[in-house]
């Protein structure tokens, strides 16, 4: 799977497998997009390897994954006997002019999991109401005898999502859903062009344009974070909490980062160090509606960045 990557799918392999997910890198310095060459070797000196996952567009970076890079993909995985898995419940949110397609139009023969989901593209607490594609789920028999069990296991669930089962039809089929979703994929795209154009210039950032979901990744420059750098904070219980915090042992730079960028500004961003990868940054998402408080917010981190660095 990919790194960095959305923690549920690690955790969750790291748990079926009892050993450490396998991952290939996303480049921030080319736009996030994989490395093939990395992925290939991966699967070619890990012979445990079964199958390959992919996050289109990506959590948490905001890639969209060319048509091509997806073929390429879908050649290793026929090339090597595997097969994939694609979380593409934000495969409908995709924006500046960027292109994707769902697996299932470059799959060819090779066996497929997409999981979807309203989650994100129907924002509706409490719903979260999900299902898998299978894609030549018979011609496999191994293939074939992992999707019954995950069918049987979740056959066994007594948790139910009958309501939003029932409801998605109409929802979707509504004349004005489109709008809706249109409507909400372009304040996506406001807001992903006024993150990317103030924090972009910042000295020691790699940023790159987020072009689908909600969320916008970015990296420091190796080896410029360090244990040593602050913001100063007038709170001074906020201050020894915070203190105390980053002061504990194994506490990445990022984490440390992002908890003086909360206590001295109110700003909440995630470090991306805690989504499986070695890259020190952070992420944030795009789902502030105001313009103007938006431009707020990154004016205030760019700045705040900046001051943080020189500390």
């Amino acid at each position: 799977m990919p790194s960095p990557t959305y923690t549920t799918h690690t955790l969750g392999e790291a748990a079926h497998a009892l050993a450490a997910p396998v991952c290939y890198q996303l480049r921030p310095e080319n736009n996030w997009f994989p490395d093939l060459d990395d992925l290939r070797n991966h699967v070619k000196y890990n012979p445990q390897i079964s199958g390959i996952m992919l996050i289109n567009p990506d959590n948490p970076t905001g890639m969209v994954y060319p048509v091509e890079t997806l073929r390429q993909i879908v050649a290793i995985a026929k090339e090597y006997d595997l097969f994939i898995i694609a979380d593409e419940v934000y495969n409908n949110i995709v924006y500046n002019n960027e292109k994707t397609v769902p697996i299932s139009d470059v799959i060819g023969d090779v066996p497929a999991i997409a999981m979807k989901g309203i989650s994100k593209e129907l924002p509706w607490p409490g719903s979260r109401c999900g299902w898998i594609e299978v894609y030549n789920g018979q011609k496999d028999e191994r293939f074939k005898k992992y999707i019954n069990s995950i069918l049987s296991t979740k056959m066994n669930e007594v948790c139910s999502t009958t309501l939003p089962q029932k409801t998605i039809p109409a929802i979707m089929s509504h004349p004005e859903y489109g709008n809706y979703l249109a409507e909400r994929i372009t304040r996506y795209e406001r807001m992903s062009n006024i993150t990317y154009n103030f924090l972009k210039d910042v000295p020691g950032l790699v940023v790159n344009r987020t072009n689908g979901a909600f969320y916008m990744a970015v990296a420091f420059e190796k080896g410029l974070l360090t244990n040593r750098q602050s913001l100063p904070i007038d709170n001074v219980e906020v201050r020894e909490l915070v203190e105390g915090l980053v002061n504990a042992p194994g506490v990445s730079p990022d984490k440390r980062f992002v908890y003086y960028i909360l206590a001295h500004t109110g700003i909440c961003i995630v470090p991306l160090s805690s989504f499986n990868t070695d890259l020190q940054g952070f992420r944030v998402t795009l789902l502030e509606k105001d313009d103007k408080e938006c431009e707020r917010i990154y004016q205030t981190l760019a700045e705040k960045i900046g001051q943080y660095l020189k500390s």
